[in-house]
């Protein structure tokens, strides 16, 4: 078992006078998680599985002295996947407005249901946590930095979920053809308006084959059969259900730079190469860039998340084709990335040196990914 590194930050948020929400995609370790913080907490703390009919059913009534009757003398109680419940926002915001000294965790695989549903009663009244597959930073408790090194080219290959990085090869690749077929489209299929999966399963191959380059909601539309705008709808909803993440474009200068485009990165690539079948070598795969690429922008993501580093991520790319895989914009500075597998040198655009003041471009390769991502 690896620590978490997100649950000392959970706990001192706990007995505050609000809700904490801790959203995540399906599989990645919130059970576990959740039931360790009751396990440190002790006597007086309560789990329910809002999967369950009896607990909707407990659940179902809007007032306050019933649903405390059903949740029971406890001081915790964590309501698990709490977006099956109807009305969670409103539950929840009559529960910490009548009973504040009972902390409620609540969990939610996809943040369409419950940020929805929580977002307008629950103003004010939350914490909110993403809880990811592992960090680098957490598999780092394993090992030092030539244990990193090895685990490398199977992170890129099988990703982090936690139920797979433990297992060997075969069974990693079982676990993830598990994962794809039975818990990917779980909630979003769910959502309102859609209805057929094979729209997002055909959406999800076309968006992995994609990685590292520009995303065309046109040509998605016209290769899916759909609109434009239903594409964009569904990428959306796979970001709510934290299966992929955009990244748009930076520009200042609209006359030379792309403006409107996104990329469309996938948050665990074991995911990824499942949905195209690829779990192959990296010495015989021709997407080597694109993988390298994918993971060092996830892992600054959750790593900046977890340090509360409160940046705006973008790519940068002109219409000549001078481009920077990743900048972060913050404190009136512009620090651009370009992420290679195997090169040691890259000229850094000097039309993006030269439009942004305190600009700067760095190479982050296989040999100096520690100190970035960690």
């Amino acid at each position: 078992m690896l620590n978490r590194l997100i649950k000392e930050q959970i706990k001192g948020k706990l007995f505050k006078g609000k809700v904490v929400i801790l959203y995540g995609a399906r599989q990645v370790g919130k059970t576990t998680l959740v039931k360790e913080i009751l396990k440190d907490i002790g006597a007086g703390s309560r789990y329910l599985n809002c999967e369950l009919l009896s607990v909707q059913e407990g659940l179902k009534q809007l007032e306050a002295i019933k649903i405390k009757s059903f949740l029971g003398d406890y001081k915790l109680v964590v309501l698990d996947e709490a977006q099956n419940v109807p009305d969670i926002g409103k539950i929840l915001k009559i529960m910490v407005d009548t009973f504040p000294e009972l902390q409620i965790i609540a969990t939610g695989s996809s943040s369409f249901d419950l940020a929805n549903q929580a977002a307008e009663p629950l103003t004010g009244r939350t914490f909110k946590f993403i809880l990811y597959p592992f960090l680098l930073a957490e598999i780092k408790q394993l090992g030092d930095q030539l244990y990193l090194n090895s685990k490398l080219e199977n992170l890129l290959r099988f990703g982090s979920y936690p139920e797979v990085f433990f297992l060997a090869e075969p069974d990693a690749v079982a676990r993830l053809e598990e994962l794809s077929a039975n818990y990917l489209y779980k909630d979003i299929l769910r959502f309102e308006g859609i209805k057929k999966s094979s729209v997002i399963k055909n959406l999800l191959q076309a968006l992995a084959l994609q990685v590292g380059q520009e995303v065309s909601y046109q040509e998605l539309a016209v290769k899916l059969g759909i609109n434009r705008l239903t594409v964009q709808k569904y990428i959306d909803i796979l970001e709510q259900a934290f299966i992929v993440f955009k990244l748009n474009a930076l520009s200042r200068n609209k006359r030379k730079e792309i403006s409107k485009s996104v990329k469309v990165y996938f948050y665990d690539l074991g995911i990824r190469n499942s949905l195209i079948q690829n779990y192959n070598p990296l010495n015989i795969r021709n997407d080597v860039g694109a993988l390298w690429e994918n993971f060092c922008i996830v892992e600054r993501l959750k790593i900046n998340n977890l340090k509360n580093n409160f940046v705006n991520p973008y790519f940068w790319r002109t219409y000549d084709q001078k481009e920077v895989d990743y900048i972060e914009e913050g404190g009136g500075r512009y620090a651009g990335f370009e992420f290679k597998w195997v090169k040691d040198k890259v000229a850094a655009p000097k039309d993006f040196l030269n439009n942004y003041v305190n600009s700067s471009v760095n190479l982050i390769t296989k040999n100096n990914y520690f100190e970035f991502l960690l």
